[in-house]
Order: structure tokens, then sequence, then C-alpha cells
């Protein structure tokens, strides 16, 4: 490696601003542990063969091929890397591409579909958009438990799937990851939560839901395969986007796989075709769902309540309408055509959760097109009347969590009940005590279907939300840098032109090389030396010179300038 472009590299990386070295560095990816004392070591770790062709990888084929062709590389800091102040690349990395095939991936654009291939594109959407609801209404009841890997772990994905919000394992993953491109979900620490955004997504109307997840897809798209319109690639180019990454094929797929989800058609294959609503985004327009809704099944507002405790929705139920009833009812089928049904426990965790009697009354009696019957009017008054039969309340004394009631005989049925042994509950005096905070003992007592409620200070009764809606903030890891970026700017001082000098002669000692050292006398005049260096120590240059075979000592303040002989 020569030693311009590694001091070439290293001046860059110091003109950069704190942000673009991290974004530099995270492309990269360097260790915060990595033990780089200056930014001369950085340049000359990052211009290493091996980090050379890793970096390469990263890039799509139209960087690279500009970096092979000696064409200017805009745009993107693991570019910046590799790149002289003239845009080019640098010398090492030009000869790291010379024998790299970077074929065109031109391709013709993917045709319209017809009528037939649209309507099953647009039934596909609809079906993303419904089981992503549920994934999404699941996350907003409790966080989903999030394996290594960003899989929904076992206990929760069996659920997911014995409920029929996915076909299997495979379309569940795509579905999370829909919903983390959107904005929807957010991984926090083990496990997917919905975000603020997932929640208000989940009442929004199927328009506005496609178009937001239609939206977030084309904006996570990789870089290889953006068009310069803002759109993408036509599929079949998309194979060749990022042609040094071994690992770019399976996630190409995967990205095709979660257009096809949202319904932009048969995008997969050479021969693929996209929808009338994929085109215009394609090419670079905002996501418009004009087209799509009018294929689909026409949303309701009311449902048939039954005798049976069951609520019947004769087509799909307005977004916001239905999250609301599966606060009080359980879905039991769903389809365009749904079931829910109410339970005690059901309507006690709506009540737990802020409802009231008279406000779910009063919701489904504009709901319903058949009136309240009488079996789920008394089902209602009589959990009403139960519910907050128990109370849980933090004992300000001793912030442990107390339980009471006015009827000792159901303390007594908790104290022995064997299902709330982890809550640990003791008796003490006329209620029972327990160390476990006083939410976890409510939702424990209400889903063992005891008429629990948690209250504060003053008595007053405290919705219970198991999950809830999170603002993504800033991810930690984006501070993991600070400190070796710290370090850097450190060791970088005002005269980084006798820091890199002094490193040449370092390295020149290491290689026991024949260099030619510019020497400022001290009478002002300026002399060269042509010495094979041999050593360097309290501050002076030990070599011999060449030119009359003896053994010079040169102190390296004094040196100017050094260069190969």
């Amino acid at each position: 490696m020569s030693g311009g472009e590694a001091r070439e590299l290293a001046e860059q990386l110091a003109a950069l601003s704190d942000a673009d070295l991290h974004a530099l560095l995270t492309g990269r990816h360097v260790s915060p542990q990595v033990g780089w004392h200056d930014f001369f070591d950085a340049a000359e770790a990052l211009l290493a063969p091996d980090s050379i062709a890793s970096a390469l990888r990263l890039l799509p084929r139209d960087a690279l091929a500009a970096l092979a062709g000696g064409r200017r590389v805009q745009g993107g800091m693991v570019a910046a890397s590799l790149v002289g102040t003239d845009g080019r690349a640098l010398p090492r990395v030009a000869a790291a591409l010379a024998e790299i095939d970077l074929a065109s991936a031109d391709a013709s654009p993917p045709r319209l579909a017809d009528d037939a291939a649209s309507a099953r594109a647009a039934e596909r959407a609809f079906t993303t958009l419904s089981a992503l609801a549920d994934v999404l209404v699941a996350a907003l009841s409790a966080p989903l438990a999030r394996v290594g890997s960003g899989s929904v772990a076992a206990a929760d994905r069996r659920r997911l799937l014995q409920e029929e919000v996915a076909r299997d394992a495979d379309e569940l993953d795509d579905l999370v990851r829909l919903g983390e491109v959107a904005g929807l979900l957010h991984a926090l620490h083990r496990t997917w939560v919905a975000t603020e955004a997932g929640a208000d997504w989940v009442r929004a109307d199927t328009r506005m839901r496609w178009e937001r997840l239609a939206s977030g897809w084309r904006d996570a798209l990789p870089e290889g395969v953006r068009s310069p319109a803002g759109g993408w690639l036509p599929p079949a180019a998309w194979a060749k986007a990022y042609p040094l990454d071994p690992g770019w094929p399976e996630r190409a797929t995967t990205w095709l796989r979660l257009g096809i989800l949202l319904g932009l058609g048969e995008l997969d294959g050479r021969e693929g075709r996209e929808t009338a609503w994929a085109r215009p985004m394609r090419e670079g327009a905002a996501p418009d769902a004009s087209a799509l809704v009018a294929l689909l099944p026409g949303e309701v507002d009311r449902v048939f309540l039954q005798n049976d405790l069951t609520a019947i929705s004769p087509g799909p139920l307005a977004p916001a309408l239905e999250v609301r009833l599966r606060g009080m009812a359980t879905r039991e089928t769903h389809a365009q055509a749904s079931t829910y049904r109410f339970s005690e426990t059901t309507l006690s965790a709506a009540l737990a959760a802020g409802e009231t009697a008279e406000a779910i009354r009063a919701f489904l009696s504009e709901l319903s097109l058949t009136g309240i019957p009488q079996p789920l009017d008394y089902l209602l008054s009589r959990t009403a009347e139960r519910h907050g039969l128990v109370q849980v309340h933090t004992d300000p004394e001793d912030g442990r969590t107390r339980v009471t009631s006015v009827d000792p005989r159901i303390l007594e049925t908790i104290a022995v009940d064997q299902t709330l042994q982890p809550i640990a509950l003791v008796r003490a005096g006329g209620a029972l005590r327990t160390r476990v905070s006083r939410d976890a003992v409510a939702r424990a007592l209400t889903e063992a279907r005891y008429p629990a409620v948690a209250v504060d200070e003053s008595g007053a009764p405290v919705p219970l939300h198991r999950g809830h809606a999170v603002q993504p903030a800033s991810d930690p890891s984006s501070r993991r840098l600070d400190p070796l970026i710290a370090r850097l700017r450190a060791a970088h001082g005002e005269d980084a032109e006798a820091a890199w000098r002094e490193r040449e002669l370092e390295s020149a000692v290491r290689a026991r090389a024949l260099v030619v050292v510019t020497v400022a006398m001290p009478d002002g005049a300026v002399r060269e030396f042509t010495l094979e260096a041999s050593g360097m120590a309290g501050g002076r240059l030990r070599g011999r010179d060449r030119a009359v075979d003896v053994e010079r000592t040169l102190p390296v303040a004094l040196i100017r300038s050094v260069r190969p002989a």
C-alpha cells in the first residue's frame, strides 16, 4: 500500500463531521474495541486488502462500475471511504476491482397485470393488511417475544399460527418485517412492540393502511435497487444489484416477497407483472391505493349480536370499530365475515382496561343491527357489578402490593389458588400482600377470572394495559463508536504533518527501507540525505547514509519530508 493513499484517506477521515464519521465506521462494520490510536491507523486498516474486499461487497453495481471506470462516485459513506479527494477510487481499491465482472444489470420494466392477476394481487394485499393488523393488536396487548434472528419466539409464534394470523412461520416473519420497515413495530430488547404509529395504523382505513405500508417498503429498499426518480428498478435487474455480496440474492428474494404480499404484482421471475397501483410507485410517484381499494370488499360498520353471546360481522368490519370490539370480545373466526364471542373474562378485561358498562352498552347499541340481546346485557350487568370486588393497590408505607376485598371469602379463595403461586401472595391481617408490582398482580388476578381492579392512592380505578404503544427512542448502539471517534480526534493534533512524518519514519525503520529525508539545518540550509533507516528513539532517526557510507543520527524535529528512495 502506498503511504500516500493512507495519508490522503486519513486526512479525509479527520475532515468529516462526527455524524459522517460514525456513519462511515458503522457502514464498514468497525468494532468499538478496535485498537486504533489515530486517523492514520484507521486509514491503513480501512485500506487493508480484506477490509477493501468487505467494503466492496456492500456497494451496488453502479457504484462498483464507477469505481472501476475511474469515475467520480457519489453518495454513501462506505463509498466515501474508498475514494480520494477527487472522488475516484484509491489505487488499491481500483486494483481490487480490476478482475471483477460488472456486467450491465439493465432489464425491461415488467408488464402490466391483467384483470385476473390484479384481482389476485388485491386479495393478497387485503389479507396482508388484515394479518398485520392482527400482529399489531397482539403486540399492543402484550409485547411479542423475539429471538436473536428477529423472528417471533416459539410460544407467541405458535399462538399466532393457531389463530391463523399467518399460514406459516415464514409468512409471520414477513409480516413482522413489513411492520418494522413501515415503523409500526419496533425491536425493543428481546421483544417486538407496537409503536405509536402502529397503534394509529390499526385504526386507520384500508386505503391509509396500504399507502403507509407501501411507502415504508419502498423507502427501506436498499440503494442498489432504487431508481434515480425515487422508485425502484425493474425486479428482473435486482439479482445483479450487489454482484460481490453472496448473501444478496436471498435478501433480494425477501424484498420481492414483501412486495408481493403488498399486492404489487408477480414480481418474482423475469416475466413478472406489476399491478396498476404499483407502476406509478415504481416510477417514483407517491403511493395511491385508489385502484386497489376498488377491487376490495367494502367495509361494514354494523354487526349482528346473537343470543349465544356472539357478534357476526357480515363483511370486513371498519378497523377502528373492530379494534374496539376486540377489546371486549374474542375473535373466533376471521374472514370477510368474522365471529366474535363475549364472555365474563373478555368483558372484565375491557373494564380493567378503562371501559365502563355504560360505554360498552352505548358502543354495542350503535354497532348492532339487532339491538343488545338479553343474555349479553345480563352478562354485562353481572360482570360490571362484580368488577372491582377485589382491589389491588400499593401500600404507601412500605411500597408493597396489597390485595383487599369487602368479601373475605374471595380473599380466602385467592390465597389458596395454586395458579397464583408465582405472585407469592401471603396473608397479612385482612388482606393479602406481595412484593410483586400492583399492575402485575391485578393482571394475574384478572386472567385467573377474579373481579380485580388496580386502584391508585385515592382509590380510583387505574386502567390496565398489558402492552402499550412506544415512540422508538434513539438506538443506544448509535453511540457505541463515540469513544473511538473521540480517541481519534484527540490524537489528531494541529501538527498532523509532523505526526504523519513520524509514522512514515517508523514504518521505514521497521522495513529497514531506503528513504530520502529533507532536513532543515540549524543554520537555515535545507539538505537531503538518502538513508537506510535502522532505528528511531529519543526523537532521533538513525540510519546509514548511502552517499558517504556513514551512520547518521538526525533530529526528527528537523526533518521536513520523507519519501522512498
